[in-house]
């Protein structure tokens, strides 16, 4: 039976890009500034979501997918190919 699932079981793709990129940030965003901005764009999400993207464990929509590669900075496949 097929399962919605990466092959190491996580839910997304994007997670750890987006962990790494928020990181990479200067100054360094933390998860609570990353929801803020996506808040500013739009996009209501918590930093309990972001925490939850970044570890595998929440499924991630194009249309959040779309915000977050635009807050970051990068490509929507920068996003899912790192």
């Amino acid at each position: 039976m097929y399962k919605n699932r990466a092959p190491d079981g996580r839910y997304n793709l994007c997670g750890r890009q987006v962990a790494v990129l928020r990181k990479a940030r200067t100054p360094k965003l933390s998860q609570r500034g990353l929801a803020d901005l996506l808040q500013l764009n739009g996009l209501d999400l918590d930093k309990n979501a972001i925490q939850r993207i970044e570890s595998g464990q929440r499924f991630v929509t194009d249309i959040e997918l779309k915000a977050l590669a635009h807050v970051l900075g990068v490509t929507v496949a920068g996003l899912l190919e790192g």
